[in-house]
């Protein structure tokens, strides 16, 4: 549908041939509330909405009587709001989603009521909450346009201080409406989708909403949340979409609901955030606090927490798409130890079945003879083995019968193509429902043949996508698309965490909730300087998205312009490798070699940045544990560490690997960048040169050897001091701090084994 500049149309999604309306949908508008009354420990409001014409000039429709409904408002600690209206659908006090720490208890709230406004504290006496009654002030002269529409006036305050107001009047005259305070549609005349506004400051920023490939602040955008397979990582195509975002007001928003929704980032208004959920229920977390890293805490307590990964999952992986035997694994598994290039994963990918692609959950009988003694023997060479694997299955799958008899799949009504990445042209004829316990206890036990053998992690690939012309036990379609990673990953962690004891998985796709089954990477991002960019501002917002861990394919996924068989450039592999040294995670994988020792003029740099992440594992270790009990990930954004500093809202290329780091990759060929330094004394890690920070580094130049990559004066960075093959070699009691101060003269004098 074209643009046409009317929110109507554009953001709640109306035909803009209104006659195709006629007898099928109506908006309707909230009014001022006309009660207020205690509910439980919270509050209920009954709010009347008035019908509004079909037209391109939003009007009141008279002739049709209002609906009232009930807004409930609920104080979850000193910090939380919940803002929820059912339209006809209950609202769920749990879901998936869900899993509040202990310490999330709810507050009772008290009403104060005058003729002009409602005011709804706390039972510690702090404002949560205000409805307007008061009418504008007018001073008439001129009857020319209509007086303005009837209109819901609310702020709440989720901290007590921040102020949150629904948009009442974001308007240019009264039937050109960009935003509306609270609305919802009806379809055949039943509710059917909801949307909410909230006002937003002429200079406010907005991030988050997981996994965003765009610039730091979202102002200016409208991103519809659907899961979807990528493809890469420079669209508005997302594997990871996640209802909440962070204002550089410092407030947050988490929108419980796993149905498809748009958020409209001060774009269709610049007055308004607006939102719209395609199901009639609203159920809105409002958080406020004193910094980034608390709102992100706050939600966490909301949603969950991750455990630590194991220290082997810090080590290298290395993969590609894909090995194919025994005998292809062993010989690269023995030359990266030859060639002393310390490792701990080799991840099998797609070729490890009888057939490339056709995923049962078992080894190729000839190229893997005897599995157990495959993977025992690369355990004690050091190697924990990865298997991918994904949840859709094929009419020439080994368990198709078994899983369409009992009804492990969504049964398919229709013949429908999957519109996510197939290099195989296998028919997958049905996702496993894992919404039917049965179905999940089935594919559990799948995976825990082979982690019993010794396996170590299971790759959950897709996920993003499901089979939407096909009936699921417990969801419809549309509800479970977005919420299908979430129970996708949590099956395929609790059974490695039961049988392994490491709660682990290597996931792509992502919905609220998931952080707490990591770890996660940036999905399939093209071996260029492009997809080096856009995989770090996914990996940035996702982290402020709740999400502590993150991972990108090394050094790129797919060749540009051959996507199996172009080459990769040395620098690009160099550059990237770097990146991945100060990432959470580094995995190596791509649709072509990826093994350092087949790019011999840089081998030796690349052997050389592998042993400085091992000898960094400490340090990577010891801001991981953070990440499980903190709002912090262990790869942030600069503006959680500096959220008064305004630059900081804008920087999408730099980023703090933990607390003491302030890392600057090099995505380009000409070994030049600038870089923003933020206020403090910073020293560079790799020459010990001091520099005050509050500037602008213009042009700087590194060469390939080197990286641009910053400490805070007087850190203690904690590293390992010995050379190592994998983790197994490692005891963490041998670790030594370093003292960035005036005697460090970079991170090399360090590290004579490298």
């Amino acid at each position: 549908m074209k643009q046409t500049n009317h929110q109507f149309f554009d953001f709640l999604d109306f035909n803009t041939d209104l006659s195709l309306e006629e007898g099928v949908s109506r908006l309707w508008k909230a009014c001022n509330p006309i009660d207020i009354s205690q509910n439980g420990q919270g509050v209920v409001l009954t709010v009347p909405f008035q019908c509004q014409l079909l037209s391109n000039e939003i009007a009141p429709d008279t002739s049709i009587s209002r609906k009232n409904h009930k807004v409930f408002l609920r104080a979850f600690g000193e910090k939380i709001l919940r803002v929820s209206v059912g339209f006809d659908k209950e609202i769920l006090e749990s879901s998936p989603m869900l899993e509040m720490a202990d310490d999330v208890q709810e507050m009772t709230l008290k009403i104060e009521k005058s003729s002009s406004k409602w005011v709804v504290k706390d039972n510690n006496g702090v404002l949560r909450a205000v409805f307007d009654l008061s009418t504008p002030e007018i001073d008439h002269w001129s009857d020319l346009l209509p007086e303005p529409e009837e209109s819901m006036k609310a702020t709440f305050y989720p901290d007590g201080k921040k102020a949150i107001t629904v948009s009442a009047y974001d308007q240019f005259f009264p039937g050109r409406m960009d935003a509306m305070c609270l609305s919802f549609v009806e379809t055949h005349g039943a509710p059917s989708k909801v949307s909410i506004s909230f006002h937003a400051k002429p200079d406010e920023k907005f991030v988050g909403t997981g996994e965003r490939f765009s610039k730091m602040d979202l102002s200016g955008n409208t991103f519809q949340l659907k899961n979807q397979d990528g493809q890469g990582v420079n669209n508005k195509r997302t594997y990871k979409n996640i209802p909440f975002y962070l204002s550089s007001e410092l407030y947050g928003m988490f929108l419980h609901t796993s149905t498809y929704c748009k958020f409209s980032m001060a774009d269709f208004s610049t007055r308004s955030v607006q939102l719209l959920v395609e199901e009639p229920v609203l159920d809105v977390f409002l958080i406020g606090e004193d910094s980034p890293e608390k709102i992100i805490y706050q939600y966490k307590k909301l949603t969950g927490f991750p455990t630590v990964p194991p220290l082997w999952t810090y080590g290298v992986w290395m993969s590609r798409m894909t090995y194919f035997s025994e005998e292809e694994v062993n010989e690269i598994c023995d030359r990266l130890r030859t060639e002393d290039y310390p490792c701990d994963v080799i991840h099998l990918d797609t070729g490890w079945f009888k057939t490339d692609w056709l995923c049962e959950w078992k080894f190729n009988s000839e190229r893997f003879p005897d599995p157990t003694r495959f993977v025992s023997n690369l355990k004690k060479n050091g190697y924990r083995v990865s298997l991918w694997q994904m949840p859709y299955i094929s009419e020439e799958a080994e368990q198709y019968e078994e899983a369409k008899a009992n009804n492990y799949i969504g049964t398919l009504n229709g013949d429908i193509i999957q519109g996510g990445s197939n290099f195989s042209n296998l028919d997958y004829a049905g996702t496993i429902d894992f919404t039917y316990p049965k179905a999940v206890e089935w594919y559990k036990d799948l995976l825990r043949e082979l982690l019993d053998m010794g396996v170590a992690c299971i790759k959950t690939d897709f996920g993003e996508e499901i089979h939407l012309d096909a009936n699921y036990h417990n969801m419809t379609p549309e509800s479970l698309n977005n919420l299908y990673a979430l129970l996708y990953q949590k099956a395929a962690f609790e059974v490695t965490k039961e049988v392994t004891g490491d709660g682990i998985v290597w996931a792509r796709a992502g919905w609220a909730g998931c952080q707490r089954y990591p770890i996660h990477w940036g999905g399939d991002a093209a071996a260029s300087w492009d997809g080096m960019a856009g995989s770090l501002k996914g990996g940035l917002h996702l982290g402020l998205s709740g999400f502590g861990f993150w991972s990108h394919d090394v050094p790129g996924f797919h060749g540009v312009p051959n996507f199996m068989n172009s080459v990769i450039p040395d620098d690009l592999y160099v550059r990237w490798t770097q990146f991945g040294v100060f990432t959470s995670h580094i995995r190596y994988h791509g649709t072509s070699k990826r093994e350092p020792y087949y790019y011999p003029n840089i081998a030796s740099t690349i052997r050389k940045w592998w042993k400085l992440r091992y000898a960094l594992l400490p340090y990577i270790l010891q801001e991981s544990k953070k990440t499980v009990s903190t709002g912090f990930p262990v790869l942030r954004a600069l503006l959680m560490q500096h959220p008064q500093d305004r630059m900081c809202w804008h920087i999408d290329d730099q980023y703090y690997f933990g607390a003491d780091f302030l890392v600057a990759p090099m995505m380009n060929s000409e070994n030049k960048r600038d870089v923003y330094l933020p206020e403090g004394s910073w020293v560079n890690f790799f020459t010990g040169e001091k520099t005050a920070g509050d500037k602008w580094l213009r042009h700087i130049e590194v060469p390939m050897e080197d990286m641009p990559v910053w400490v805070k004066e007087g850190a203690e960075i904690p590293i390992y001091p010995e050379a190592v093959n994998c983790t197994d070699d490692m005891d963490l009691k041998k670790s030594v701090n370093i003292k960035i101060d005036t005697n460090f003269r970079g991170i090399w004098t360090y590290l004579d084994f490298i």
